[in-house]
């Protein structure tokens, strides 16, 4: 997308231009006219194009008239209708398409709020009470209560995770305990991670309700993160068909520690001594991890050595005993670094709407939304005795009628908003009315989305460019491919040659030579 955008704010200049200047044909090749502004903008991408240089204006006219000319051959040989050419084309109009039809700075903006709370990793512990997979406000009232008079009792002096255990350990509580070690961002439900971060260290929360059910989270403690580190290691186990003798490992462990401490090479001795098969043959190399990657007593060995080259003495863990050589640190990564794979991961599920809201809110306010909450509660209300995607549902909103929202001027009757939910049940909550909520947002998103969409080519003339451009890029590319490229390579040259000398004579050319020449009067 980076690209994109680069390519959208060059355009800026000639679309002023446009506007400002008439647009005259400078060429047509095989009948289809070349206005100057995609000349214009074609040109000033190559940096070494000086139009007002009569020799380099003269071999980038050759270029392009050749250039239009293997797209001429293309759309002759009707590489367009292909299969092939069509998906392509489709998949960069979805993508140019999505730079139009977003925020990015809104979204920059949700990143960077998730890139922030990235920089510390918590231990915790929750006690959950499950709900049922669709759960009705009268369904979460008795867990609830059950989640609130352990909560009572921890605040009262019960220690949370004795309680916890005897909870897990009881058939009759359909309560679970979890102790997690290091939580990261983005890898919980949207409504625990936000009370977890927001937590300090010995805290523990009020019950909270997740689509699993209400949790009691207890805070231990905030970790900042190290970044990630490399090691090579050397795991000293007994063999499968051996019995498992501790003090046998830990001798031979230590005598191969000896021999690093001598100057014998790490390397080596991890390809006769380590039991691990997937590093042996290479030197015992890990790939880069951080912390909660692996079993924590290699990990805190792992991340106690402090310079390059250091090793450490046996670590046991439930593999057998390691020996760590460490190879390389990497502190916290930079924003621009894990921007990707924030943006990835939060495309999905509920993080969706952190990323959208920006977008949602100026399309919503560009088009006139208005919410007629009184319609709306009379949905919610249904929630009280039937989930959204129960028939039930579906057949008490089919004949309901009220306006439910105003937007572009049209008005939207609740029994539309029902329907969708029964055509589209995206939603990944549990709760009823929580579940309401977040379709009600998919389904403003997808109309103001729909009418962006509509308008997008009309307002946005750079936009018909850069499909323009593309999409001859494609042919040329396939043509040339064809007719050129899976030739031998000595004989390109000719075959290149020979093949624009073909195009010449074959496709009728006119070059406007006058407005070429005269480029100046059009730049200023």
């Amino acid at each position: 997308m980076r690209k994109i955008f680069v390519l959208i704010v060059g355009l800026n200049f000639y679309f002023a231009y446009a506007q400002q200047h008439e647009d005259p044909t400078v060429m047509t090749v095989a009948d289809v006219e070349v206005p100057l502004s995609e000349f214009l903008f074609l040109a000033q991408k190559d940096s070494e194009v000086n139009l007002l240089d009569k020799k380099s204006l003269e071999n980038y006219v050759e270029l392009f008239k050749n250039f239009k000319l293997k797209v001429a051959e293309a759309r002759a040989l009707r590489i367009q209708e292909s299969l092939r050419f069509q998906e392509e084309l489709a998949s960069y109009r979805a993508q140019l398409m999505s730079g139009y039809l977003s925020d990015k700075d809104g979204e920059e903006q949700a990143m960077r709020k998730v890139y922030e709370r990235a920089k510390e990793m918590l231990s915790l512990s929750h006690i959950l009470f499950l709900l049922p997979e669709k759960s009705l406000p009268k369904d979460t009232l008795e867990v609830f209560n059950k989640a609130n008079a352990i909560y009572k009792r921890i605040v009262a002096g019960e220690d949370f995770t004795t309680l916890g255990q005897a909870l897990e350990a009881d058939e009759n509580s359909e309560a679970f305990y979890e102790e997690i070690e290091y939580m990261y961002p983005l890898q919980a439900f949207k409504v625990f991670e936000d009370v977890a971060f927001s937590l300090s260290e010995g805290e523990i929360s009020a019950p909270i309700r997740t689509p699993l059910g209400f949790h009691i989270i207890h805070l231990k403690k905030r970790t900042i993160d190290p970044g990630n580190v490399q090691v090579a290691h050397i795991l000293i186990q007994a063999p499968e068909y051996a019995p498992k003798d501790d003090e046998t490992l830990l001798e031979i462990a230590n005598e191969v520690y000896a021999k690093i401490q001598e100057g014998e090479d790490f390397g080596e001795l991890a390809r006769f001594y380590s039991a691990d098969e997937n590093t042996r043959d290479i030197d015992g190399i890990l790939p880069y991890f951080g912390l909660g990657s692996m079993v924590l007593p290699f990990e805190q060995a792992a991340f106690s050595l402090e310079n390059i080259g250091d090793v450490s003495e046996p670590v046991q863990t439930r593999f057998g005993f390691h020996i760590i050589k460490l190879l390389d640190k990497k502190g916290y990564p930079s924003f621009f670094e894990m921007a990707q794979s924030l943006y990835l991961t939060m495309r999905q599920g509920e993080w969706n709407h952190e990323l959208s809201y920006s977008y949602d809110e100026r399309q919503k306010e560009k088009l006139g939304f208005t919410l007629n909450q009184e319609a709306y509660n009379e949905l919610l209300k249904l929630c009280d005795d039937y989930f959204p995607t129960d028939t039930a549902f579906y057949e008490r909103t089919s004949t309901m009628t009220k306006p439910l929202m105003y937007l572009n001027g049209s008005e939207h009757p609740q029994f539309e908003f029902a329907e969708y939910v029964r055509l589209k049940p995206m939603s990944r909550h549990t709760f009823s009315k929580d579940y309401l909520n977040e379709m009600f947002l998919f389904f403003v998103r997808e109309i103001v989305t729909a009418l962006e969409r509509i308008d997008l080519e009309e307002k946005n003339p750079e936009f018909r460019k850069l499909m323009n451009e593309y999409h001859d890029g494609i042919l040329l590319f396939e043509v040339s491919s064809d007719r050129v490229w899976s030739q031998p390579v000595e004989e390109q040259e000719r075959i290149e040659r020979e093949w624009i000398k073909q195009l010449n004579e074959t496709y009728k050319v006119e070059i406007n030579w006058n407005v070429l020449n005269n480029l100046k009067n059009y730049l200023n």
